[in-house]
């Protein structure tokens, strides 16, 4: 028979059991799906819970920015997320829509270390990666690297292009790649030298839309050749054992930067200042790059020589300048020309 102390001792442990389960707070995370989410649970989110064992971060995945910015529209109200990672031109559309908390150094000290091009004029969050736009190829049909974007074209490749097209922001900016490739000189006001090449890059293309993502279809030789982002081929390029590599052709790239923001209103507002402090920190900054090679953003993030020369900082020179936040005033009108040109040229 349990004696009083007995009782007396499990019904405190039961009590602060309780306590300790009210105290925690469940922070809400919402970033891309698919390979991203999976190393940046291990290089980031499963560290930050081990050094905040008081807050749990639940991971809220989606395929693309577009559906993360209809998402937060749908719950502008009464949010139920605190933080999300997206492109910085989709969340510069969200900032105007008033869905961010501005990030500056007296609410995520960390910013105060971030290169100049992770911050962005009118936008409320703050770069978190860095990124740019590669030629994938599939090395057992494609022997050389290709030279040009143009190479998609070859009849070689018939039915065995892949591209995430319109509105992704891949397919944006390989019309944006033509376009100045092609002779055009204002991408704001005419895109249509870009759009004429892609219509000869049309009929090849297997797909627009790649499942789950663009690699795939690559490694497995479904697809001999594609674009996609640099980070993402690095990774499949290593875990396929080279049957997928990744080259920048003549015509250069463009680079992307994924931007981290507090979600405004949001239900744990001060926890998720903490996770975007510690998500800025030259330790996770260290840790995601060296996971998945995005460049990064804090210039106190000590990433090995072997990482790096993996990430978009070894590609600088390659770079063709895009003003993201203005480019998406035009954004839909650039939308419709593919939908209304390109999309039809496909076989």
């Amino acid at each position: 028979m349990k004696t009083t102390v007995q009782i007396s001792a499990a019904v405190l442990a039961l009590g602060l059991m309780t306590q300790a389960a009210a105290a925690e707070t469940n922070l809400t995370v919402m970033g891309y799906s698919g390979l991203f989410q999976e190393r940046y649970t291990k290089a980031v989110l499963e560290p930050f819970m081990k050094a905040h064992p008081d807050i749990k971060v639940t991971f809220f995945p989606l395929p693309s920015a577009a559906a993360m910015l209809g998402n937060l529209r749908a719950q502008k109200a009464a949010p139920q997320v605190d933080v999300v990672m997206m492109d910085i031109s989709v969340s510069k559309a969200g900032t105007d829509e008033g869905l961010f908390t501005k990030i500056d150094e007296t609410n995520v000290p960390n910013s105060k270390d971030l290169y100049p091009a992770a911050r962005v004029e009118g936008v409320a969050g703050v770069g978190v990666t860095f990124d740019n736009l590669v030629l994938l190829y599939n090395t057992d049909q494609v022997k050389e690297a290709p030279k040009s974007w143009m190479d998609m074209a070859e009849k070689t490749y018939d039915r065995k292009v892949v591209i995430p097209g319109v509105p992704d922001i891949q397919g944006l900016s390989l019309v944006l790649i033509l376009n100045k490739a092609n002779g055009g000189t204002d991408y704001l006001k005419d895109v249509s030298k870009g759009i004429d090449a892609m219509i000869k890059i049309a009929p090849n293309v297997q797909t627009w839309d790649p499942k789950p993502e663009v690699y795939a279809p690559i490694v497995t030789g479904q697809a001999s050749i594609g674009a996609g982002w640099n980070a993402r081929a690095q990774v499949n390029s290593i875990t396929s054992n080279g049957k997928l590599k990744a080259t920048i052709p003549a015509e250069g790239t463009v680079f992307q930067i994924n931007a981290i923001s507090l979600v405004a209103n949001a239900p744990n507002a001060e926890a998720a200042k903490v996770f975007a402090n510690y998500a800025l920190s030259p330790e996770a900054q260290k840790s995601f790059t060296e996971t998945m090679f995005y460049a990064p953003t804090n210039s106190k993030a000590q990433i090995s020589d072997e990482a790096l020369a993996r990430t978009a900082v070894k590609f600088m020179d390659k770079a063709i300048p895009v003003d993201w936040i203005a480019l998406a005033k035009v954004r839909d009108a650039i939308g419709e020309q593919w939908r209304r040109r390109v999309v039809p040229a496909s076989r």
